[in-house]
């Protein structure tokens, strides 16, 4: 393997464990769901991004770079659909100046009113993401110190931004932000809706699935592992009402379901025959000409 193959799979393991250490703290109240977005109309990345110039620095060059990067979407999804969750992923330079730094940090805040600058780029993600099907799966995140206390046995609670998870603990083994000393705490989640981006992640070999924000969990165990390590077990729950508004999907992905589920039903035509019965026709001929026109209809003589 060359030093740039090692050099790039490393960039990709440290982008990854950047956004799955991102799980911020726990809000002393229950806040307000997320709402508003989803009465916006679906625009162009560019056009979605426009009142966040102010508030991600170079937000508009990255569209112009993650665009380039998905000409060609996977999952059906449009090239905006699948550059907005590009977007989300692309790492800057400072790490606070990145997108999903600041998009996490007003979805933690109770302040609903500062997500209104972001509503036309939730629209167009979430979108996205809801043509994604969704996996139950067995995640984890984790962060560098013991947050255990703040998930006693029992517990239930919201994380309300997005959630960056990986399938394979490995992940988090880079030293600089989980490592395998120190204080830590790891999160083995078992979701039920969680999204897999790893066809639209800015790094394409990222092993990352990406929970929507404000999804319910429930703590089903804490285990003090030895060597600093503390293992909290989390359940995803389905909450008492809608605390993330859910996105209509846009009329072209419906119709292409409808498609799909069109695709696959058998045709039948039935066809009329008058047939001027002559001396000594018989049923067992009217079946020979049944069997016959069957045959035909399949492409046989």
């Amino acid at each position: 393997i060359s030093n740039f193959q090692m050099a790039e799979s490393n960039t990709t393991r440290k982008y990854c464990s950047l956004r799955v250490v991102d799980v911020g703290s726990l809000p002393e109240k229950m806040l307000a769901p997320i709402e508003g977005y989803e009465n916006m109309p679906l625009v162009t990345l560019e056009e979605a991004v426009q009142p966040l110039a102010g508030i991600v620095p170079k937000v508009k060059r990255n569209v112009k770079i993650v665009k380039q990067n998905c000409q060609q979407p996977k999952d059906g999804l449009t090239i905006d659909q699948s550059a907005s969750i590009m977007l989300y992923t692309y790492e800057s330079t400072p790490h606070e100046d990145s997108l999903y730094v600041k998009l996490n940090e007003i979805l933690r805040s109770e302040q609903r009113q500062n997500l209104i600058p972001w509503f036309r780029y939730l629209r167009l993600i979430l979108t996205a993401l809801a043509c994604l099907p969704s996996e139950c799966c067995s995640v984890f995140r984790g962060i560098r110190n013991n947050s255990s206390t703040d998930y006693p046995e029992g517990k239930s609670f919201v994380w309300w931004g997005f959630s960056s998870c990986t399938s394979s603990v490995k992940v988090l083994e880079n030293a600089l932000f989980f490592g395998k000393t120190g204080k830590r705490t790891l999160f083995e989640i078992k979701s039920i809706t969680a999204k897999d981006i790893r066809k639209h992640s800015f790094m394409p070999g990222e092993d990352e699935l990406l929970l929507l924000p404000a999804r319910k969990f429930q703590v089903k165990s804490c285990l003090n592992s030895g060597n600093e390590l503390h293992i909290v077990q989390l359940i995803e729950v389905t909450p008492e009402y809608e605390l993330l508004e859910p996105v209509p999907l846009p009329d072209p992905f419906n119709t292409l379901q409808r498609i799909s589920q069109v695709r696959y039903q058998p045709t039948v035509a039935t066809v009329k025959l008058k047939i001027k019965p002559s001396s000594g026709d018989s049923k067992e001929n009217h079946e020979k000409v049944k069997f016959n026109l069957n045959t035909k209809s399949n492409g046989q003589s």
